[in-house]
Order: structure tokens, then C-alpha cells, then sequence
């Protein structure tokens, strides 16, 4: 159940519902946004009555959650969540930019890309330092080295870095160094480390699994949030079809339905969606087309000696190019409430 309270409900008329909630094995989360105040109970059951709460002072009304992910739902809340990174506010009025190389290679690769990264507005920078591959032959990542070197990157240029935690055992590491935590898509459903993630208090990435339904990828966000983590962002990276002239399938639509079920921001990764540099952009620029909040992109001063995903990387001047229609096209949809491209 959402629980909406009155402007004027005090810190002690909150804990009073609280504490009743909590008599009653029931815990709820309470929501602040700019316009409203509320606690989501979403281990309630149909057995507690609504009429236990609504005489309660400081309380203007109880609103039943019907949907099944009781804290990704859009009715769980009374606004859209923004979630804040390094400063940049994602699933606001603004469009965001993630970007940078596949992994972390070396400081002159990491800092040639992030210089450019940076001199372009985009202000957070993606990388990883703890690479999930299909061969286990293939380049893993440098590991705490590859952090080491994120956090001088940070140091040097103020970018935000957002690097993947692959699993449980280096999240602590991950989570010291990153401003956002990436959850591959291989791992949606690793419940482990989605429960690690809820633990934690960095903003968290969740990328979409290759074969997931919306369903699936909201329950998974979902083992997030239930743990205490509010701050989730959503991450579309293309599922497998039947398609070969692409490495995925870029499901476009998940977007605006994703956004309809839920009040987390959605953001759209066009790089592994399709694996080809030259689809990146027109892919991209569908994902802002469709709603998206954001784009996490790849791009690689040398592409040709990637140890990893080269084909997808866009060059420097594609990226750039990149910038500027990403923000026509954004333009393009007439927000009445843009603020422009957030970077």
C-alpha cells in the first residue's frame, strides 16, 4: 500500500505510522519528493485494513499497489524518481550521457578517452575494471588496478564513474571506487548480488538480460529496492532474436512500456544492442526518440587495438557527432520542461 501524507505530517506522525506498520511485521520505506511525502508498505498484506491507517494523523489518504513490483511500480510513488551521479540528475527534464571505452587497458587508453569524454560536457564516464567474457580466454580486466586507475581519471578530469561489480566477492571493491554500479546484463538475476546492491549506497545500473522479459528485468530491480537501495536506474542493452545482421536486438519499445510500469529512469546501451559502430548512433538516437532518459555509449581513441568489443567502440569524431544530434534530437521532442542536455 502507498500511504499518502499531509504536508504538514511531522517527523513524530510518521514514526507513529511507522512503528504501527512495524507492530504488524510490516516495514515501510518512506518517500520524499519535492510535492509530496509518503511511506510505501509493500509487504503489506490484504489482511491489514487501510482504515487502521487513514484516521491516523498526519495521514491524507491510502492508495492500494496492485502491481506486482511494489516498489518499481509508478504507483509505489507520487513522482518520478531522479537519481543523482556525481552531480547529474538521471530521469529528469535532461538527457544524460555515459561514456567511454569497453574495459580499462592501460592509464594513457583511459586517459586519452576520458580527456575527450570530458571536453565534450559529458560528465560521467563509463569503463570496466572487472570484465565478464564469454571465453574465459578472453581480456578480464585489470581489476583493483583497472579502479585505481578509474579514481585517477575522476581526480583528473571530474568525470563520475559508472564500472561493472561482477560479483559478490568484489563488490566492496567496486563500490570505493565507483560513483555508479553497474549490474551486467549476465548477471539480472544473479539475486545474490542484486541483494548486495540493495545494501549498498551508490546508485545502481541494472542492465537488461539478453533473454529477459520487462517482467523479469522489473522483479530484478525490484530485489534492489527491497533491500533499501532506492536509487536504480534501468539500462536497455538489446535481447537475442532471431536477427543476425546485429550482435542483439535493440527492443526500442521496452522503453516507453518500461516507463509506463515504473517510476525508475530507463536508459538505452545502443553499443552492445548492436555491436556495430556504424548502428550505434541511429540506434541511439531511437532510444531518445522513444523516451529514454539517457544513452550509455562506448567509444575508443583506437578502436582497431580494443582488447575488448572494438567493432561497437565509436571513434572520437563519431562521438562527438554523436553529442550533437543526441541533443537535437532531445531538443527535437519539445519537453516543455527540458533544461537542455545534462552531461
Amino acid at each position: 500500500m502507498l500511504i499518502l501524507l499531509e504536508p504538514s505530517a511531522t517527523p513524530e506522525q510518521v514514526r507513529e505510522i511507522l512503528d504501527l506498520l512495524e507492530s504488524s511485521g510490516i516495514r515501510g520505506h518512506v518517500n520524499e519528493s519535492p510535492d509530496a511525502l509518503s511511506i510505501v508498505a509493500p509487504h503489506a498484506s490484504q489482511a491489514f485494513k487501510p482504515d487502521r491507517i487513514e484516521p491516523m494523523a498526519g495521514v491524507r489518504r491510502v492508495v492500494p499497489i496492485t502491481s506486482p513490483f511494489k516498489l518499481a511500480s509508478a504507483d509505489a510513488v507520487t513522482a518520478r524518481t531522479v537519481v543523482e551521479v556525481h552531480g547529474v540528475p538521471i530521469g529528469g527534464p535532461g538527457l544524460v550521457l555515459v561514456a567511454g571505452p569497453c574495459g580499462v587497458e592501460s592509464r594513457e587508453q583511459l586517459f586519452t578517452v576520458a580527456r575527450y569524454v570530458a571536453e565534450s560536457g559529458v560528465r560521467l564516464l563509463r569503463a570496466g575494471a572487472f570484465k565478464p567474457r564469454t571465453s574465459p580466454y578472453s581480456f578480464q580486466g585489470l581489476g583493483v588496478e583497472g579502479l585505481r586507475l578509474l579514481e585517477a581519471a575522476r581526480a583528473e578530469f571530474g568525470l563520475g564513474i559508472v564500472t561493472e561489480a561482477t560479483e559478490v566477492e568484489i563488490f566492496e571493491d567496486v563500490e570505493r571506487s565507483a560513483d555508479m554500479i553497474q549490474i551486467g546484463a549476465r548477471n539480472m538475476q544473479n539475486f545474490a548480488l542484486l541483494r548486495r546492491a540493495g545494501r549498498s549506497d551508490k546508485p545502481i545500473l541494472l542492465k537488461r538480460g539478453p533473454s529477459s522479459t520487462l517482467e523479469e528485468w522489473l522483479y530484478a530491480a525490484e530485489y534492489v529496492l527491497s533491500e533499501g537501495n532506492r536509487n536504480v536506474v534501468l539500462c536497455e542493452r538489446g535481447i537475442r532474436t532471431w536477427a543476425d545482421h546485429a550482435r542483439n536486438t535493440l527492443d526500442v519499445s521496452v522503453v516507453p512500456a518500461a516507463k509506463a510500469l515504473t517510476h525508475l529512469p530507463v536508459m538505452v546501451d545502443p553499443s552492445h544492442a548492436t555491436g556495430r559502430r556504424d548502428l550505434v548512433i541511429p540506434c541511439g538516437l531511437a532510444g531518445i526518440a522513444a523516451g529514454a532518459d539517457g544513452l550509455l555509449v562506448e567509444t575508443h581513441c583506437q578502436p582497431e587495438r580494443a582488447l575488448s568489443d572494438g567493432p561497437q567502440a565509436l571513434l572520437p569524431s563519431d562521438f562527438i557527432r554523436l553529442v550533437t544530434l543526441a541533443q537535437s534530437v532531445h531538443q527535437a521532442l519539445q519537453i516543455p520542461t527540458t533544461t537542455g542536455l545534462w552531461m
